[in-house]
């Protein structure tokens, strides 16, 4: 695998943390003050907001234009899910130089302190291409507000992915991940087509099948404090569905 470009003291260049937006103006700015006080080395936040009805795209280009470049926007015109949004931040990423790229939710359920660990594990070992904040290993957890069916549901979910296409990832719909960007460019962004939640399904099952290493590392999975969750029926069918036609898709291709 290519090795990333470091700076003298051995940190990324560039990390780029991708955050799409969707009515989470209360979140933001909370999340950006989280990220750049991590005192990262290369810290870069690229929030891409799929027009929020609520000004949180006006909100992330306030906090851009104070940030003396740390922080960056990405307006589209058209909400089309979670992995339309994804692709567009992470393509915009690579072609901007990013070493590393990070995916995270605007909603702080993800914690933000977790952050250097991951990318400190990218950086110790050139072998491994893609960190998961994991629920499922040992010293992970959900939050605890989580009512025992919600709890209930996320295991299954796992369960259900992993019988299905045999990942071997304990999280394997976690979205808290941090990537190395030659292997961002392994997995061919553009050809992706999941979206909602299963977008993290299908890229997980697309570094397993080129013979990429992947590490999880423990997170607590907090609940969001502010605005509604984006888990629609829809997105919901769409996660069931998305293991079965990457399992026969693959056999079509006789890879």
């Amino acid at each position: 695998m290519e090795q990333a470009s470091r700076n003298a003291g051995g940190a990324f260049a560039k990390v780029v943390v991708v955050v799409p937006t969707y009515n989470e103006r209360e979140n933001l700015p909370l999340l950006v003050d989280r990220l750049t006080g991590l005192g990262l080395p290369g810290l870069h936040v690229l929030v891409v907001d799929d027009s929020s009805p609520d000004g949180t795209g006006d909100v992330a280009d306030a906090i851009a234009e104070e940030s003396g470049g740390t922080v960056a926007v990405l307006h589209r015109t058209t909400k089309d899910g979670l992995g339309r949004a994804y692709v567009a931040g992470m393509t915009r990423a690579l072609a901007d130089g990013a070493d590393v790229v990070v995916q995270m939710d605007a909603d702080l359920s993800h914690p933000a302190e977790t952050l250097p660990l991951m990318v400190r594990t990218l950086r110790e070992d050139d072998g491994v291409a893609l960190v998961i904040g994991s629920r499922y290993v040992a010293g992970g957890a959900l939050a605890t507000e989580w009512a025992w069916h919600r709890k209930a549901l996320s295991a299954w979910a796992n369960f259900y992915v992993n019988a299905v296409l045999r990942l071997g990832v304990k999280d394997a719909t976690a979205g808290f991940k941090a990537w190395r960007g030659s292997a961002l460019e392994a997995v061919d962004l553009p050809s992706v087509r999941s979206n909602g939640y299963s977008f993290q399904v299908e890229m997980n099952h697309r570094a397993i099948r080129r013979g990429l290493r992947i590490v999880e590392v423990p997170i607590t999975f907090e609940e969001r404090v502010h605005g509604a969750s984006k888990l629609s029926l829809r997105v919901q069918a769409e996660s069931a569905i998305t293991p079965w036609k990457l399992r026969f898709g693959r056999r079509r291709a006789g890879s």
